[in-house]
């Protein structure tokens, strides 16, 4: 099968298309020909070594957790999914080895839903697993619910873009910091954008009319040292990117698979109320420029790879 595969730690060019033998399909897994993927920050990340601490790192590595695509086999143990259903995954195992920019990804149930029927594609529907399922999961840490008032750093990012619709669906009033290019994005979203920088303590308080419920950190340094003080409680600030959140009171969210939590957010594709923020498109063969467009930053929603 054609794959993007890599052999050592490195940079975007140490990012190969090669020829890899079939992967192994365990009791409880599915062999899912892959539509497409998505880059996240963490890709790069991995590719660099720097999660060697959490994860079992096996070469030759295929990067990629997120996938949509059509199953072609199914494992004896599998009840779930039959030959031919259409899926999206963020397929995150206990390794990293058999990613997702792969024709063809081994993908345990746990990490599975059925793909949306409508409102979305299946190319584009590639772009939810990981960060809608970061976005949800770091909205339920907070306990976001009707009349909240919610801060989202980096707001037009591939997290940011999920967590001010759901917010949103969750009856939340939405205040996400964005660069002058992104203001007008945020407002599709149903947010009200505020400028990051020097001062932004402040015009997020005279935005909001004092304390904000809810804060959301998807970006790190500044957005998390100025959350605290942003906050009525700060066991209600959330951080994806810094463990040192828990110092300040807050809590820490490190995105784990659930297919209950992505068929949720298929349901939202589906009803129209929430929707896939598309930056730019790669082919598989232009995986390292898709990795480099993601490094860059200033991406608005998510970076896709078709497969």
């Amino acid at each position: 099968m054609r794959a993007i595969a890599y052999d050592r730690f490195g940079g975007p060019e140490v990012l190969q298309l090669v020829d890899l033998p079939e992967p192994p399909v365990g009791p409880d897994s599915v062999l899912v020909r892959t539509r497409a993927s998505s880059v996240n920050p963490v890709d790069w990340k991995v590719r660099e070594g720097y999660l060697q601490a959490l994860f079992p790192h096996n070469f030759p590595i295929v990067p990629g957790w997120d996938v949509s695509g059509v199953v072609e086999r199914v494992g004896a143990a599998v009840t779930e999914f039959a030959e031919g259903d259409e899926v999206v995954g963020y397929v995150r195992r206990d390794d990293v080895q058999w990613g997702t920019f792969a024709e063809l990804v081994p993908a345990p149930v746990r990490t599975l839903a059925k793909a949306p029927t409508a409102g979305t594609g299946l190319v584009e529907a590639a772009g939810l697993p990981l960060a809608g399922l970061t976005a949800l999961q770091s909205l339920r840490a907070a306990g976001v619910g009707k009349g909240d008032t919610v801060l989202v750093h980096a707001a037009a990012g591939g997290v940011g873009t999920f967590a001010v619709q759901l917010a949103r669906i969750l009856g939340a009033r939405v205040i996400g910091t964005a660069g002058e290019s992104s203001a007008q994005l945020v407002r599709d979203l149903g947010g009200e954008p505020v400028a990051y920088g020097d001062g932004l303590a402040d015009r997020v308080r005279e935005l909001a009319g004092g304390p904000v419920d809810v804060a959301l950190d998807f970006v790190g340094g500044e957005a998390l040292e100025v959350s605290p003080e942003l906050v009525s409680d700060p066991g209600r600030v959330v951080s994806v990117i810094d463990p040192a959140v828990k110092d300040k009171g807050g809590r820490y969210v490190f995105v784990r698979p659930s297919s209950g939590d992505l068929a949720e957010l298929v349901g939202y594709l589906e009803a129209g109320t929430l929707r896939v923020v598309v930056d730019e498109t790669f082919p598989l063969e232009r995986a390292a420029d898709a990795h480099r467009r993601s490094a860059e930053g200033h991406v608005h929603g998510k970076i896709l790879v078709t497969v």
